[in-house]
């Protein structure tokens, strides 16, 4: 089976085929840095994180570039509520996100492209669109005229003669048609400027991601990322100023992951229900995370609450307890349960490809990892020794990495409690021995209360977490 993606272009599973042989361009939308960084921001980097991840699994060479929009409207009101310098307010920002991502495993990009470094490349970009009459000036303000794109509307699905100018288009009676976006805004007193043919100013939002995206990229790519909510206009406003320079097809694949929402309440700032990634991350691993965006579909919405995140920590331990080694004193397994632990590591690894080449079905590619979970425990309990474990365990390693997952202990986590779990088990069965039952099945029901299951075979007692 060969990777198929869904394009939010076409509206269907396409395979996937590059521009290069081997290479993938691929550019993700980042954050406009005027606050700290929340998990939804965090869902979509970890989205396009995993899907990074298996193209280099599969043998693609990317090349990954994720902006900062760091000069915006809401940039500049937020410096000025707090009397700070709007550059070094983006900064901070920008700095602490980087953290954040690198806390959550997720590989830095290639290029982290910044608006306010790449001003000459915007500003000659808007000029060309203004020669090639895509664009026109009025009083240092320039707007792309969306009548000059007979396919305006392509991505989104909307027509042009039924839209109405929405919350994020500042409606300007100077314009020609409603729809025409700002490419350039005339300087205002006390705001963040540069000089340009139109006089003293600053761009607007969507011609910024499509000269960074082509200074870096170059006129074609293969993916465009970012979230569902950027398909209009911000998305829809790329592609016309992109392809009205280039006469070519901007970007081959349209990913767009979907939305998050708390007990289904859509996450807001406006809502004052935002949680940073900051605040998850002092309470959960970065790998809790990780595994609560996997376990979903990226393109639907994903759903935030305590019991959701309770559930993804005991399926995390579980794929902790998969890393176990032998038991002390195994025998061994019968050859023929050895070879198809093996056999089940094999169709693991399979079946979690056929479900990525799907495109990207984690939580497909998930299952296929917990069976070859229960594969290894059960072997272990059977008495497989270390050597016969590490085969199937490295194939474990290899998938769980593919996804980014790091699976290491915890300090101050439920794991920390290991070595008492370790201890009150080996009391246990000094308990058994002495035929105590009473005590010892008070000792495995206060356990199991815990989210603590043993089990009792000839070989001894093994435990693991319960799954929720």
């Amino acid at each position: 089976m060969s990777l198929k993606i869904y394009s939010t272009l076409s509206r269907t599973k396409e395979d996937f085929k590059t521009l290069e042989p081997g290479k993938v361009r691929m550019y993700v939308c980042g954050p406009t840095v005027y606050a700290e960084s929340h998990i939804g921001h965090a869902m979509s980097a970890l989205v396009f994180d995993i899907v990074r991840r298996y193209l280099e699994y599969s043998g693609y060479e990317v090349n990954f570039v994720m902006n900062f929009t760091d000069v915006d409207d809401k940039i500049i009101n937020k410096a000025n509520e707090l009397g700070r310098d709007p550059y070094e307010l983006a900064d901070q920002y920008i700095r602490q996100y980087k953290a954040n991502l690198d806390a959550l495993n997720v590989k830095p990009a290639t290029k982290n492209p910044r608006a306010t470094e790449d001003m000459p490349q915007i500003i000659e970009m808007i000029s060309q669109l203004i020669r090639n009459k895509s664009a026109y000036e009025l009083d240092g303000d320039v707007y792309y005229d969306v009548e000059s794109k007979p396919d305006y509307g392509k991505l989104s699905g909307r027509r042009l003669d039924t839209m109405n100018a929405g919350a994020r288009i500042q409606v300007d009676e100077r314009k020609a048609h409603p729809m025409d976006f700002a490419l350039w805004k005339a300087a205002k007193p006390g705001e963040p400027a540069w000089d340009s043919p139109w006089g003293k100013g600053r761009p607007g939002w969507h011609i910024e991601c499509s000269a960074m995206n082509m200074a870096h990229l170059g006129e074609q790519i293969d993916i465009h990322g970012g979230g569902n909510d950027l398909i209009f206009p911000h998305h829809e406003n790329e592609i016309a100023q992109t392809e009205a320079l280039t006469h070519k097809p901007f970007a081959a694949y349209w990913m767009h992951n979907g939305m998050l929402g708390l007990k289904s309440e859509k996450m807001s700032k406006s809502l004052g229900n935002m949680i940073t990634i900051d605040q998850f991350l002092s309470e959960h691993p970065g790998d809790v995370m990780r595994l609560w965006v996997l376990n979903g579909s990226y393109r639907s919405p994903l759903s935030y609450s305590d019991e959701v995140i309770d559930q993804t920590e005991q399926a995390y331990r579980r794929l902790l307890n998969a890393k176990k080694t032998a038991l002390p004193g195994a025998v061994g397994l019968p050859e023929e349960k050895a070879a198809a632990l093996q056999s089940a590591a094999e169709q693991a690894r399979q079946a979690f490809k056929d479900s990525m080449d799907d495109d990207f079905n984690t939580s497909a590619a998930l299952a296929a990892i917990f069976e070859l979970v229960r594969n290894l425990n059960q072997a272990r309990s059977d008495s497989a020794t270390e050597a016969q474990l590490l085969p199937a365990r490295e194939v474990f390693n290899e998938l769980t990495g593919v996804l980014g997952l790091k699976l290491e202990e915890q300090i101050g986590s439920a794991n920390a409690a290991d070595p008492f779990i370790d201890l009150l088990v080996s009391l246990r069965r000094d308990l058994r021995a002495e035929k105590n039952w009473a005590l010892s099945d008070k000792l495995r029901n206060e356990l199991k209360a815990l989210g603590v299951i043993l089990e009792d075979s000839k070989d001894g007692t093994t435990w693991t977490w319960e799954q929720g």
